[in-house]
Order: structure tokens, then sequence, then C-alpha cells
């Protein structure tokens, strides 16, 4: 996270620099190839709970296995994520950490303890925003984007094989980009004993005007970020989220294509009404 540091300390207001309600809308499809979704997604207004205040939160998760394994993953995921983070104590990121360890747990249980679901696994990206600041949890390849001042920055890393050999020197960005294994994942949430997430240490503060975008695979392999950023910029959650998907559709939609959009009022917007949580728009 060292090369995010601008972002949290050089580019960041105070946390105490008050900031508008967020909005937020997602969309997900089965795209043009595949039959079923095993995306999963959600929009949840946590609110205040017994431990504090949680905000808004949003978790996008791209499901793997046979038969039906994979959609049951990343359902399962976003359920209990959706749940143990507003039950678990301390603050938004411990929450998220205590969630992710707890969805972690119950799908490693579903994938050894039934056949049909062995070796079943999914991606996970959450973001939680409370007040001016928001913490992160993620693992698999899904994405998170920070849409800020004109620019877009990719603020969670590809736990793919791919990605491994960039770290060891062994392939460019530009190769990997490229790479027919680029989508291998080298972490998910229920594949392994231990889970290998990673969790922000410590919140960002955000500004106005900020946009977050939570995506799996099957969007940004086909829409770039230079596109997602013109998208979002330029357009509230909800058509945010419709174009995108619309985009990726276009260009073959050969995965299931999930994104989620959070937005920072400017001060400016009028206040937009969230899309319900779970409830999938299948564009044409």
């Amino acid at each position: 996270m060292t090369w995010l540091s601008k972002l949290w300390k050089e580019e960041t207001p105070p946390a105490s620099e008050p900031v508008g309600e967020p909005q937020a809308s997602l969309a997900s499809d089965p795209g043009c190839v595949r039959a079923k979704n095993e995306d999963s997604a959600s929009i949840v207004r946590a609110g205040r709970s017994a431990h504090g205040d949680r905000g808004l939160l949003l978790v996008v998760a791209d499901g793997m296995g046979g038969h039906e394994a994979g959609e049951v993953a990343s359902q399962t995921a976003v359920e209990v994520i959706e749940h143990a983070y507003r039950e678990a104590r301390g603050t938004p990121g411990e929450a998220l950490a205590a969630a992710f360890q707890q969805a972690h747990k119950q799908i490693l249980k579903m994938s050894t303890g039934n056949a049909a679901m062995a070796g079943m696994g999914t991606t996970c990206t959450a973001l939680a925003i409370v007040g001016g600041r928001a913490w992160a949890a993620h693992v698999g390849d899904s994405r998170l984007y920070l849409v800020r001042g004109g620019a877009i920055y990719q603020v969670s890393e590809d736990q793919t094989q791919c990605m491994e050999m960039v770290r060891q020197g062994l392939l460019s960005m530009e190769e990997a980009e490229r790479h027919a294994d680029r989508n291998v994942l080298a972490h998910a949430m229920g594949t392994r004993p231990e889970l290998a997430a990673v969790i922000w240490p410590e919140p960002m503060p955000v500004r106005p005007g900020d946009r977050f975008v939570l995506c799996s695979d099957g969007l940004y392999d086909l829409v770039s970020s230079a596109e997602i950023l013109q998208v979002v910029r330029d357009a509230d959650a909800a058509e945010s989220c419709e174009k995108l998907v619309r985009m990726a559709r276009q260009r073959g939609g050969y995965d299931n294509i999930t994104v989620a959009v959070a937005a920072i009022p400017d001060g400016t917007e009028a206040p937009e009404a969230p899309r319900a949580t779970r409830e999938y728009e299948l564009l044409p």
C-alpha cells in the first residue's frame, strides 16, 4: 500500500472535513456467453449498530467452482459479510477483517463437507464508507478503483499468478496484462485453510466528488481504466453502472459482469436513492 501514501496523506483533507451521504448503485449481468451468473454483489446502508456507525457497505464477489458452486461461494461471501460486518466489534476496518474471516471459514466448511462443492471459492472486494473515511478489504482479482481529481487509481492489487511473477521481476506489467493466464488466481476466499486477504491498515479520508468503483474481471478485461474514469466522471452512480455493463456486453461479454459505484457528493448533485440490495439489472 506504500504507493498509495500520496492519496492517504498529501491529497486528502483532514478526516473531520464533512462529506455528503454517498450515492451508490450496482449492476450485475451474466454476460453474452455464460448461462449463469456466478458473481454476487450488494449495497447495504448498515447505519448504526451496537458497536458504532457502520455507514455504507459495498461488496463484489466473483465465484468459481463446478456446477453451481461458484454462485454459492459468491452469494455466501456477500451474505455473511453483510451480517458479520454489522455485528463485529471494533472499527469498520476491524469489522471488515472479521467479516472476511467468517465468510472464508463458512465457504471452506461448505466446500470440504460437500463433494459437489469441492474446490469452490470466490474473489471478494468490499468497501465501507463511514463519515469522511473509507476502509477496504480484498482477496482475489476483483478490483477497487478510486476516481479523484480527473484521475483513476487502482487501489487494490490483483492476487493472480501473473502479478506474483511481476513482483518477482519475472514479468513486466505490460506482459502480465497480455498473458494468457492473467486471470489465474493466487489467492481466493474459501480455497485454502488460511485466508490471504488484504485489509487496509488505516482508513482513507474521502473528498467531496470522489468516486469508488468495485468490479469483477468481466468488466475490466473489456473496459479500460481510462474508459471507467470517463464514464463515472460524467454520469451518476446508477447510469455509470448501466453504461459500463453495456460496454462490456457490446465487446463480447464473455464473462459475468458486475460493477458497483459509490459517489461522494461534490455539493452540487441532488440526492440519489440507492438501488435495492441484490436487485440485479439484466441489460439488453
